[in-house]
């Protein structure tokens, strides 16, 4: 018998309650029901279940038999729906969820490209300022950045990110450009209010030193693209995802300062509920933004983070 056998015909056996029921159950004799258990015990070395001639009782090892024989059955089962899942063409409607910036930017264009390789999939793209919640919201897919503290999520990371601080050239050159972070404490800064992070506090570190820096400056908002064009308009220093600035840095419109200082991550990752885990539309369009965003995305140039 091989091992998978073993643990589905011991389960089963607990579940039935008898080895008389389990012998109608896989149509066998009950002896021979009997003697397979008495083979498994022998080969673990260890007694699994208590008997009579009218019931069964689990030991000890029987219920941690059981209980890992369950989960590893699970697994196997939830294996190979995904195999099968990813031979499935993706069909129906998919509902995806985006920040706004990086939905208008960067989303958008990954699922015009999406439409064109999959048509029988009806995708409803919505755009909000801030993160929705999954299990209360009728999305399939949502788009977020940083660290997930839903446990009960499935988080597939799309793109390395990471946050930088910059500002435009003209602003450098009228006032100077910070050497260490408390510097920042003496230029305007554009303050981007997202995701009921502490307001206005900028944390950087370089190895093992890491500081936070309470920031201000004359403009502030919820709107990430409204941030970065007060930006490009020389009004300050702003900290923003690379994937939003790269274009700019590239282009010269913006410059990087404290470059040698790291901020908190911001990965991208597509996010679902477990129960949607086996959908071929879900498992394709999560493999589509991987795909689109390393060929064809406006992104950062280094892709060495990539995963």
């Amino acid at each position: 018998m091989n091992p998978v056998s073993e643990l589905a015909f011991f389960t089963q056996l607990v579940k039935v309650g008898s080895l008389a029921a389990t012998a109608r159950e896989l149509n066998l004799t009950p002896p021979a029901v009997s003697k397979r258990l008495a083979q498994l015990e022998q080969r673990l070395g260890v007694r699994l279940l208590n008997r009579t001639t009218r019931s069964i009782s689990l030991t000890a090892e029987g219920e941690t038999y059981l209980v890992n024989a369950q989960r590893i059955l699970e697994e196997i089962e939830e294996m190979e729906r995904q195999v099968s899942s990813s031979r499935a063409e993706p069909k129906g409607l998919l509902r995806v969820n985006a920040p706004l910036g990086f939905g208008r930017t960067h989303v958008g264009p990954a699922v015009s490209s999406f439409a064109r390789r999959y048509p029988e999939v009806e995708v409803q793209l919505q755009l909000t300022d801030r993160p929705i919640n999954l299990p209360d919201d009728a999305i399939d897919v949502a788009i977020r950045f940083g660290e997930l503290p839903d446990s009960r999520l499935i988080a597939r990371k799309i793109a390395a990110n990471r946050r930088r601080l910059c500002a435009s050239p003209a602003y450098l050159e009228a006032f100077g450009c910070p050497q260490t972070p408390k510097d920042l404490t003496q230029h305007n800064c554009i303050v981007l209010r997202q995701n009921d992070a502490a307001f206005g506090n900028w944390r950087l570190s370089r190895g093992k030193q890491s500081e936070s820096v309470k920031v201000r400056g004359t403009l502030s908002t919820n709107d990430g693209e409204v941030a970065l064009n007060w930006a490009l308009d020389g009004q300050g220093i702003l900290m923003r995802a690379e994937w939003n600035l790269a274009g700019h840095l590239r282009a010269g419109r913006l410059v990087e300062v404290l470059g040698d200082y790291q901020t908190p991550p911001a990965d991208i990752y597509a996010v679902y509920l477990e129960r949607l885990n086996l959908s071929a539309k879900v498992a394709c369009f999560v493999e589509h933004l991987r795909d689109f965003f390393r060929r064809n995305a406006d992104g950062p140039g280094d892709m060495a983070g990539w995963q």
